[in-house]
C-alpha cells in the first residue's frame, strides 16, 4: 500500500461553528466537521473519495508542484 500526503488548510468558522478544510491540490476540496479531529476524518475521507473518482474517470491527479503558503497582506483601512 503506497501513502501520499496532501496540505491542508484547516481553520475555524465562528459563523457556521465548525471546523472547515481544503485541499488545494485537489482543485480546493472542502469539508467541515463539529471538532478538529471530526474534519481532518472528513477531510481524510474526502480525499479518498476524491482519488477514487480520479481514477475511475481517469482523471490525473496532480503532484503538489510547490507548497501552500500561508502569508500575512497588510491593507491599509481609511
Amino acid at each position: 500500500m503506497t501513502t501520499r500526503r496532501f496540505k491542508v488548510l484547516l481553520e475555524w468558522d465562528p459563523e457556521a461553528q465548525a471546523w472547515v478544510s481544503y485541499v488545494p491540490v485537489l482543485n480546493h476540496l472542502s469539508t467541515f466537521g463539529e471538532s478538529r479531529e471530526q474534519a481532518v476524518a472528513n477531510t481524510r475521507e474526502a480525499i479518498l473519495g476524491y482519488l477514487e473518482a480520479a481514477e475511475k474517470e481517469g482523471i490525473p491527479v496532480p503532484e503538489p508542484d510547490t507548497e501552500p503558503e500561508l502569508v500575512d497582506v497588510e491593507v491599509a483601512i481609511a
